[in-house]
């Protein structure tokens, strides 16, 4: 066996030798023709040319089709890449829509306010709720605005549209409003156009009680109910809403302001309001309970 090999590399040795030499040599001779600049030598180089690449189409067409292959996979992984970084940004922009019809929400409920017509004496602070503590039993809400910004006890609270209730409470940086839905709420109140007095009692419903009319024949469904500045509680003319019938035949207040979504409350400076200290005087004045006091005892 090792001489059998031994005999094999005898022969093909020199055979290698050779072949790597008549490659060496056409090498150099492909090259000296390419680099020789002779007319004759450009022909022939054109000829070989000419007889060499068509042929070649066959051989060149697997390398096509891989480098062709190569680049429809860069560029189905760049349309992945791009899908990916368009719904993210979607993902955004919906975020950002979202964020969007937010703060129009909250531009049109600060132009209702801002177009509110109010009596020129009359100045307010404009506060955000922070806060609603509505429950069966107690209608309320708090602000992010207090005794620091010179809040004070009874001033009228409205929304862009209508009264909302009245400030009870008042803290150095928050104050609490009592909304008219709410059971101890009491407002004295005109009916229009009939010019009829009453009570918009609250009963924790969505629309109040109208109670104490002086005459309930005059009053219709659909009369407007504005603020009558009895008692020294809210401004005269501020707009509660309209007369409404319930089932049972009562009369209510169905209410202006939008108590489903209050955000901002804009707080009157009446400061012709007395402090108010007790729920029962936003239907009495103290003034007359003291002079009613000594005739029920008498009686």
């Amino acid at each position: 066996m090792a001489k059998n090999r031994s005999q094999q590399d005898e022969y093909t040795g020199p055979l290698r030798r050779l072949l790597l030499g008549v490659l060496l040599l056409c090498l150099l001779g492909i090259f000296l023709v390419w680099r020789i600049d002779s007319p004759r030598v450009e022909r022939f180089r054109a000829q070989v040319t000419d007889q060499i690449m068509p042929s070649m189409d066959w051989l060149m067409a697997p390398v096509t089709g891989a480098v062709s292959l190569v680049r429809n996979v860069q560029s189905y992984q760049r349309l992945v890449d791009q899908n990916r970084e368009l719904r993210s940004e979607l993902r955004q922009m919906q975020a950002w829509k979202e964020a969007a019809l937010q703060l129009e929400q909250e531009n049109a409920r600060l132009l209702d306010l801002n177009n509110v017509r109010l009596d020129p004496r009359l100045t307010y602070i404009t506060g955000v709720v922070i806060a609603d503590s509505g429950s069966p039993f107690r209608q309320s809400v708090l602000l992010n605005v207090g005794a620091r910004d010179g809040i004070l006890d009874g001033w009228a609270a409205m929304d862009g549209i209508g009264l909302v209730g009245r400030v009870s409470g008042v803290g150095d940086n928050t104050s609490r409003v009592i909304l008219l839905t709410d059971a101890t709420s009491g407002v004295p109140a005109t009916i229009q156009p009939s010019g009829q007095t009453a009570i918009v009692a609250g009963d924790n419903s969505a629309a109040p009680l109208l109670d104490f009319i002086e005459n309930a024949e005059l009053v219709r469904p659909g009369d407007r109910v504005v603020t009558s500045g009895d008692g020294g509680l809210f401004p005269a003319g501020l707009l509660i809403g309209q007369v409404a019938a319930d089932r049972g035949g009562r009369l209510r207040v169905r209410l202006s302001a939008d108590f489903q979504r209050l955000e901002f409350l804009r707080l009157l400076r009446h400061h012709g309001t007395e402090r108010v200290d007790d729920p029962g005087r936003l239907i009495l004045p103290q003034d007359n309970l003291s002079q009613t006091e000594p005739a029920a005892t008498d009686g």
